[in-house]
């Protein structure tokens, strides 16, 4: 897809040339659509000078032969009503072609803009994703998306009015040297007072667009922590927030309502006004015999006509603004630059190692650093717990070595190149559990009945309603919260990797099930290396080995039992546990 310059660049022009490369850039898209939309609009505008012609020839040769000689010539009757119907029958075929076809190209336009901006979306690393609020994400894919295409509504008829315009000028100016002048110098005028309000207009609706985002970003944060409002006893106050945000928009919307009330006004007055001076110049024209009736009756029916049209020009320049304010937010996604994958970084590791690291160092921020100088070598096949207190850099951790953060520093090796993650929040989209299980991938059912089997998951699989097949609603909502967790589990393990890691997945399970679940990982992925973040005394004591994380760096590597004679912080860390566990 063909792209303008960056927004910042195209924001020092003016808006008429913004707006010209905005256009040519969505018409680039689906250009042959857009021009069988111009062709519409086209036949209609020549078919609208041809009727003005047409009722120029009816008055002369059919209604004022009535009134002067008292008869009707049946010919010119016929003729006259054949002239009429064929040019609108013509123009109906016109705004078919154009109105058709103007939708079908605002509406692909619109679909691939939106997928692209869902593209780039997907495509950038989880630490882009942290720096953003979701909320404003989804309006720049949905909402900005609409006012980007909006142009595109009008475009095609402004595109045949231009023509239209032309033709008629010449006309009436044929017609008439003084009524055409007349009428020929409201056109620039009505067309520069669109460009002043274009002017006055664009800064208000690029920062209505901004308040649109920030309030869409509050309602998703809201809808998203609910269950914490309502908990908490928050409504007021998330009501409060929300209140300020949508005073903010409603006063930047409203600052455009006044501007866009006072220049539409205007706009309308103009016209009326010209055609009351051109039926008065008229007459006079006509009454010295340098005018025929029926050429003054074409000439106001003409300009009547252009009313319309010149309005629409108008109302595609009012567009300008709101579209380029959509363009700009949605330009900001689509050239941000799309950051390196994480997984790229990781490395092979050596034969028989399944995770290792090498002085791996990484940061929020410039200066806090969540981990730092982490050094270990994990074996292929061992089951190893990540044990530390809240904050220690333990999920962090993980997520480095799932290839989701990239390290500032050192390096990674994981076998397989392609870790499976299962998170402490288990979320789950609003598919069917089989949907949910081979996400991202091709399994057949036996697969996905094997991964449930391994995540002790077949037995309350089995008695819904349809198996599998079962759709779970929004983020799983018919589940209760150890059932998410189990088929988040079959979904990691679905893929049998050489690498799985699980952030505290079995907290949300009774200590039996967390049992079977970790023997069915030993039986069969046996050659399989498992990183487990573990708080339940024990599930530490399961493991082969224990990395016990203090600070954001690895204190100990050892057995449980060791580090349980050998360190008093992760003996006193690991008492602790047993006391939460054993508390009423």
């Amino acid at each position: 897809m063909t792209m303008a310059p960056n927004p910042p660049v195209e924001r020092q022009r003016s808006t008429l040339v913004r707006g010209f490369l905005l256009a040519r850039t969505l018409v680039r898209m689906h250009p042959r659509d857009f021009a069988i939309a111009v062709f519409g609009a086209f036949i209609f505008g020549s078919c609208t000078v041809a009727s003005s012609k047409a009722i120029e020839w009816v008055v002369d040769h059919v209604i004022l032969p009535r009134f002067r000689d008292g008869r009707v010539a049946v010919g010119a009757v016929v003729t006259g009503c054949m002239l009429v119907i064929c040019i609108g029958l013509v123009r109906a075929v016109g705004v078919v072609l154009r109105r058709t076809f103007a939708g079908i190209v605002k509406w692909r336009v619109a679909q691939d803009l939106t997928m692209s901006v869902v593209e780039r979306l997907v495509s950038q690393p989880l630490r882009w994703h942290q720096r953003h609020q979701s909320g404003d994400l989804i309006a720049r894919a949905g909402v900005d998306v609409d006012m980007a295409t909006e142009i595109l509504s009008p475009l095609p008829f402004a595109a045949g009015t231009v023509l239209m315009v032309v033709m008629s000028s010449v006309w009436l100016l044929l017609t008439d040297i003084p009524l055409g002048i007349v009428a020929v110098i409201l056109f620039p005028l009505l067309t520069s007072m669109n460009v002043i309000y274009q002017r006055k207009v664009s800064p208000h609706y690029r920062a209505a667009q901004a308040q649109l985002g920030m309030l869409s970003a509050a309602v998703h944060e809201s809808f998203e922590g609910v269950m914490v409002v309502k908990a908490f006893g928050a409504e007021a106050r998330e009501a409060d927030r929300l209140a300020v945000i949508a005073a903010r928009l409603r006063e930047a919307r409203m600052r455009t309502v006044s501007l866009r009330a006072t220049f539409e006004a205007a706009l309308d007055a103009i016209p009326a006004l010209g055609n009351i001076g051109l039926l008065i110049i008229g007459t006079a024209r006509v009454q010295s015999g340098s005018l025929t009736v029926g050429a003054l009756t074409s000439f106001l029916y003409m300009f009547t006509l252009l009313v319309f049209p010149l309005r629409l020009i108008g109302w595609a320049l009012s567009q300008l603004p709101s579209s380029l304010a959509g363009w700009d937010r949605v330009r900001e996604i689509l050239d941000e630059p799309i950051g390196a994958d994480p997984t790229e970084a990781l490395l092979a590791p050596a034969p028989g190692i399944g995770v290792d690291l090498r002085g791996v160092s990484f940061s929020y921020d410039e200066n806090t650093p969540v981990v730092r100088d982490l050094t270990t070598s994990i074996p292929v096949g061992s089951t190893v717990a990540v044990v530390g207190a809240t904050g220690s850099g333990k999920t962090t951790l993980l997520e480095l070595v799932a290839g989701l953060l990239a390290p500032d520093r050192g390096t990674i090796a994981v076998a397989g190149r392609s870790p499976s993650m299962v998170f402490q929040e288990a979320f789950l989209l609003s598919g069917s559990i089989a949907d949910n299980v081979g996400l991202g991938g091709q399994f057949d059912g036996a697969e996905i009945d094997e991964a449930l089997r391994l995540a002790d998951a077949t037995e309350f699989v089995s008695t819904l309603p349809t198996g599998a097949g079962t759709i779970v609603g929004e983020r799983g909502v018919s589940l209760s919260g150890g059932q998410r967790q189990r088929v988040a589990l079959a979904r990691a393990l679905v893929r049998r990797p050489e690498v799985l890691l699980l952030d505290d997945t079995t907290s949300a399970l009774d200590p039996s099930t967390e049992s079977r679940i970790l023997a069915n990982l030993r039986t069969a992925l046996s050659s399989s290396t498992t990183l487990l973040v573990a708080s339940r005394p024990s599930t530490i004591a399961l493991a082969d080995a224990v990395l016990f994380v203090v600070d954001g760096t690895i204190r100990a590597h050892g057995t449980h039992a060791s580090l349980l004679e050998s360190d008093a912080d992760y003996r006193e860390l690991v008492e602790a546990y047993e006391h939460d566990r054993d508390a009423p």
